[in-house]
């Protein structure tokens, strides 16, 4: 019994946390804060370094059978 109710306990915790992501105010809230905004455009050392790291994903997949 004990396990079912911290497995509903747990099933709904995670509803809720999905339905709260997903709510566009929290997304304009998040937004808005200094720390969690979208920058567009990065130095070109760090999109080097994602493209290299793009590209060994795409080896590694290849590899894979992916």
């Amino acid at each position: 019994m004990m396990a079912r109710n911290t497995a509903n306990r747990q099933d709904k915790l995670a509803a809720d946390i999905r339905r709260q992501i997903g709510d566009r105010s929290l997304t304009r809230f998040l937004g808005a804060m200094p720390a969690y905004k979208v920058v567009n455009d990065i130095p070109r050392h760090m999109q080097d370094l994602l493209e290299q790291l793009e590209a060994s994903e795409r080896r590694q997949a290849g590899r894979s059978g992916s």
